[in-house]
């Protein structure tokens, strides 16, 4: 039994047999109340933030539960991880309470539910996002789950799961490409050829619009999803190295790289939906699957939206077409790892890192990539025997990356991230591409410099 830190690792039988104490839990009444809506900004784990809701006594659970806060909300990843859920407790006996929360209001909500009365687990991401939620205090060390579970990953995923003090904090699940997803019957019967350059793509562009296609389906609604298409013109055009140094403060949203960002974006915009504020990403995945946009550039969870297996089939994907810069090469993408941690208030912690312990076995990859195929398994030991070609291919274009991003809401501060930050910011491009650059990137800097010192 390996030992890490002073402390005994915890296995799911050693909860099973007694040797781990178990209490009675209640989270989910308090992240309700904490997810009241807002973006919560960054603060002292030992100060209630000013957007927390004070939590109502929650309801009693069986005692050796455990609470836990999803955030897969659409219908397919939650069907998909309560089967994991129902493997956990089938192969323990320890019940799980899930509290599942919208996506998008999940990650708006963090900073406070992980202030007030959280879960004993919940779900996240890994990178800068998990580092920012350890380093504030908010998370539980779990370098003694990994002391047993190491062999099941490589050495990126556990650097992916390390806080700055070197401990592990985070469990990788899955992660995914984003990419160019189209339908292969389109393509095949309209004479389409796979665009590998930015002028074969404006190109392939014209011809779906002489064709009454939409060429690139975007739904911007939710905030998010425009990051994406910031993240990738970015790391082509200025590199990974430009790119992630931005994300964490030490370049200048001022510099002209990043104008010139925005200024090529603007001039691919007539090639994406004309309204993308009004629509959400479910929304712009479904006009790619009924033929009405010719692509849709998102991570392959938009796979999710083809729910009749033979339309799913159909679906085929290729990287983001090549800029003409000296960072072609790279070919880095957004790949991000989606996992779990525990909460440093976590009431049942031994209950917690069992359930830890099994969401990194490749049981519980498999049991999950069953019901949702539109990712990738993170452990090493998961059966890809049963992957379709379109995870087979997903596995092929994250090999083939010479450079791996989180995406920006998980590459950079939250509070940075948020609604009333870049989310915000990027929708006010979107409704308004034809502004003054240089002003709206000061305004970007200005806000970045006005946020508080993190600790």
């Amino acid at each position: 039994m390996a030992e890490l830190d002073g402390q005994r690792t915890v296995t799911r039988r050693a909860v099973l047999q007694g040797g781990a104490a178990i209490a009675a839990l209640g989270g989910t009444a308090a992240f309700i109340a904490a997810c009241g809506g807002g973006t919560a900004t960054p603060a002292p784990a030992s100060e209630a933030p000013a957007t927390a809701v004070p939590a109502t006594e929650a309801p009693a659970t069986p005692a050796g539960s455990i609470t836990f806060g999803s955030n897969y909300s659409d219908d397919v990843p939650k069907a998909a991880m309560q089967a994991v859920v129902d493997g956990f407790t089938k192969s323990t006996g320890i019940p799980v309470n899930v509290n599942t929360v919208e996506h998008g209001k999940f990650q708006d909500t963090i900073n406070a539910y992980l202030q007030a009365t959280p879960d004993d687990a919940f779900t996240w991401f890994a990178g800068y996002r998990m580092r920012f939620f350890a380093g504030q205090g908010l998370a539980t060390d779990i370098s003694d789950v990994w002391g047993t579970i190491a062999a099941n990953y490589t050495d990126a995923f556990k650097t992916a799961s390390t806080g700055d003090d070197g401990k592990q904090y985070f469990i990788p699940f899955y992660n995914y490409p984003w990419v160019v997803i189209y339908r292969k019957s389109v393509f095949a019967d309209k004479g389409y050829a796979i665009p590998k350059t930015i002028d074969e793509f404006k190109a392939l562009g014209d011809k779906m619009k002489a064709d009454g296609l939409i060429p690139l389906a975007f739904g911007d609604k939710d905030g998010w999803p425009a990051m994406g298409t910031f993240d990738i013109l970015n790391m082509r055009m200025n590199g990974y190295d430009f790119h992630v140094n931005l994300m964490a403060g030490k370049e200048k949203w001022t510099d002209p790289k990043t104008q010139a960002v925005f200024a090529k974006w603007a001039e691919l915009l007539p090639y994406f939906d004309p309204q993308p504020l009004g629509k959400t990403w479910q929304e712009s995945a479904q006009d790619m699957i009924s033929g009405k946009a010719g692509m849709y550039f998102l991570g392959t969870f938009a796979g999710e939206q083809a729910s009749d297996p033979a339309v799913h089939d159909d679906l085929d994907f290729f990287p983001f077409p090549t800029l003409g810069t000296e960072y072609d090469a790279e070919m880095a993408i957004d790949a991000p790892i989606d996992g779990f941690m525990v909460s440093a208030k976590a009431k049942n912690v031994d209950g917690a890192k069992a359930f830890m312990e099994y969401l990194a076995s490749a049981e519980a990859q498999g049991i999950f990539l069953t019901s949702s195929p539109n990712n990738v398994a993170a452990a090493k030991n998961a059966d890809t025997s049963k992957y379709t070609p379109f995870q087979l291919k997903m596995a092929e274009i994250i090999g083939a990356s010479g450079k791996i991003a989180q995406f920006l809401d998980r590459d950079t501060r939250p509070d940075f991230a948020g609604a009333n930050g870049m989310q915000g910011f990027l929708q006010t491009f979107l409704g308004e591409p034809t502004q003054d650059l240089g002003k709206f990137l000061q305004g970007v800097q200005d806000f970045y410099d006005s946020l508080p010192p993190v600790a």
